[in-house]
């Protein structure tokens, strides 16, 4: 039973390596990093092209219902709160912060994928926010996507729309940013590890 509890332990640290010192879930936030940057790029690609493309003109897609045409936005997401520019720029810069912060205690991949794609959000809106016209941390934010009558919006706003879904989800399931659940620090939401583990400690006790 030593050696089984031995090889189990041994089994759990190579399903999810982990940095000793700062205990770091190295595969996930891997996942974190890699949503992150991805969603960034194509926020901004996106971003790049409906300047160069939207300047004078409006792309019907399906219609009426869904276009593409350039808006310069001073204020959040979906056009909302322009007088507060300097505000949002502030607040997305601490929120850019807190979610790094967060992210060092990330060992679920749901988590993971949900605050890749805050950061990616957050950082995408900020930028135009520090470096785009009129002025440094005063810019104007690019929207291109248009449903119908409802506002004007960018991939960046959808990252940050698919986030909210994401923290909405994990805590109404009650998982915590470690994987563990509220009530079983025990139990992992992301159970491959922990799977993994269990079909080798079986093993284990079959084969002394």
């Amino acid at each position: 039973m030593r050696h089984c509890a031995c090889h189990a332990s041994s089994a759990r640290s190579v399903a999810d390596p982990s940095d000793s010192t700062t205990g770091l879930s190295v595969p996930h936030w891997s996942l974190f990093a890699t949503v992150a940057v991805i969603g960034y790029l194509v926020d901004q690609l996106t971003k790049a092209w409906a300047l160069e493309t939207l300047d004078d003109r409006i792309i019907g897609v399906i219609g009426d219902w869904f276009t593409l045409r350039l808006v310069f936005n001073p204020g959040a997401a979906f056009s909302t709160g322009a007088e507060f520019t300097i505000v949002f720029t502030c607040l997305s810069t601490a929120a850019a912060v807190t979610v790094l912060f967060l992210s060092r205690r990330v060992a679920s991949k749901v988590w993971a994928v949900g605050l890749g794609a805050l950061l990616a959000g957050v950082l995408g809106n900020l930028t135009d926010r520090v470096f785009r016209e009129p002025e440094p941390f005063h810019g104007h934010v690019i929207d291109f996507l248009s449903f119908g009558d409802f506002p004007v919006f960018n991939v960046a706003d959808v990252l940050i729309n698919v986030a909210a879904g994401v923290i909405i989800l994990q805590s109404l399931r009650g998982v915590s940013l470690d994987g563990s659940r509220d009530g079983d620090d025990d139990t992992p939401d992301d159970p491959d590890g922990a799977d993994e583990a269990s079909d080798d400690a079986d093993a284990s006790e079959e084969n002394p």
